[in-house]
């Protein structure tokens, strides 16, 4: 069973940019149907993708602490 309160700095980089690559494709799409403009939904896409890998690996790191739910 693997101990989560133990989770290396390499394997939330490694989730952070698989979950970053997943969650900017969602962005970039529903900018485009919103926009209907490929170059808004590019813009919006690349400024989300670099505040919220910062966020989601601070997130990922900070839970990293807590023992709480983990069995």
């Amino acid at each position: 069973m693997i101990n989560y309160s133990k989770t290396t700095r390499k394997r939330s980089l490694a989730k952070t940019l698989t979950w970053r690559a997943m969650a900017t494709l969602d962005t970039f799409l529903i900018s485009l149907m919103i926009t209907d403009s490929f170059a808004w939904a590019s813009s919006i896409a690349s400024i989300e993708v670099l505040t919220k890998m910062f966020l989601y690996y601070g997130h990922e790191r900070l839970w990293s602490r807590f023992e709480w739910g983990i069995d």
